[in-house]
């Protein structure tokens, strides 16, 4: 698969002003839940109405979706509104009944990206489909993963694809229901340029009150849309409630969210930009240069530990580096999870240069 413009073109065909929205109900509970919040979003940015039909949840006894008598709600919202529909297809019965009710738009989730098996299924049973098809990345942070799933439906001529970030799980807690790991999303971006890339903010934030930063972070990094989970009701929504906005607050936030230009020709900016990159570089080069010091002192203790027999992870000395290091971090205006994960990797270096010296 190579990048091409023409990856766009079904996006590009909707000729919106605006990033691409898409927004409805995690679940489909009712057809007068989905029409209700249809009828209030076909009058603002979102084009295209989302709603889960089927949802298996990590855990069984909870509400797992009103199956294909969903569809037909869909069908009638998009009667009534005109708005595009989408919805969540994991297997080929699915694709079969999602073509057979006129879906529009089609996604993979993420515990069905993670199965190689699973995906060439669906991808056998849409093969040449022109309708588009949306897949979220595996749950797992794993972006090889990821991009094979988008190759196998092009691998079955399906042309009009695009990805949607939702986050990777995680055993540590953090602020986030799944970690953004936007690096990856960028690796991906810079890849495939031309391929669109939508934030699904609600499964990365889990809660509603940070939904409208993952969208303005999101912008910022140049995507192309939104998939918001949106409710009249969330916090007696079927599933995951807290998450869930109201389409009143969907309006908001698509008021407030700042567009920003790719770039600007501005001479002034270019040469502010040209000097501040530089600086980068330096302090890039820099930062290089004191983790090999870091490495070397980090081999002179292997040296140490082997003449002494002495194991490699001492974990007393980790957790006080860690404390410490946290609290430094927040002194100077760096986060904890950015902390963590940064000394967490030179502490894994650390234990490979060590692994080396005793393996010699």
């Amino acid at each position: 698969m190579e990048n091409k413009k023409e990856l766009r073109n079904w996006l590009d065909a909707f000729g919106l002003d605006h990033p691409l929205v898409i927004a409805g109900p995690c679940s489909a509970e009712t057809e007068e839940q989905v029409l209700k919040i249809a009828h209030q979003l076909k009058d603002t940015d979102a084009t295209v109405l989302r709603a889960g039909i089927w949802k298996p949840r990590t855990r069984p006894g909870n509400f797992e979706g009103v199956g294909a008598l969903g569809l037909k709600w869909l069908q009638k919202a998009k009667e009534e509104t005109g708005m595009l529909t989408t919805t969540e297809v994991a297997n080929p019965h699915h694709v079969e009944l999602a073509l057979k009710h006129d879906i529009d738009i089609l996604w993979i989730g993420a515990r069905t990206t993670v199965s190689p098996f699973m995906i060439q299924e669906i991808a056998d049973a849409l093969k040449g489909t022109d309708k588009p098809v949306l897949i979220k990345n595996p749950v797992n942070p794993d972006l090889a993963l990821w991009l094979g799933a988008v190759e196998r439906m092009y691998t079955a001529d399906i042309k009009n694809l695009g990805v949607i970030h939702r986050g990777f799980s995680s055993y540590e807690k953090t602020k986030y229901r799944n970690n953004p790991e936007w690096q990856i999303a960028i690796e991906l971006q810079n890849k495939f340029p031309d391929l669109p890339l939508i934030l699904d903010p609600s499964h990365i934030a889990g809660r509603r009150d940070i939904i409208f930063d993952l969208c303005q972070t999101a912008l910022d990094l140049n995507f192309d849309g939104l998939m918001v989970e949106t409710h009249w009701d969330p916090d007696n929504a079927w599933s995951d409630a807290k998450q869930q906005i109201t389409p009143a607050t969907l309006v908001q936030i698509m008021k407030d969210l700042v567009i920003r230009k790719e770039i600007s020709e501005s001479e002034d900016y270019q040469n502010k930009l040209q000097n501040l990159r530089a600086k980068i570089d330096i302090a890039d080069n820099q930062l290089i240069e004191l983790l090999a010091k870091r490495m070397k002192i980090s081999e002179d203790i292997g040296h140490v530990k082997k003449s002494q027999n002495v194991a490699i992870l001492q974990t007393k000395r980790w957790n006080e580096i860690l404390g410490k290091m946290v609290l430094e971090g927040e002194q100077v205006g760096l986060s904890e999870e950015f902390v963590l994960k940064l000394f967490k990797a030179v502490h894994q270096e650390s234990i490979n240069h060590q692994q080396t010296i005793l393996d010699s």
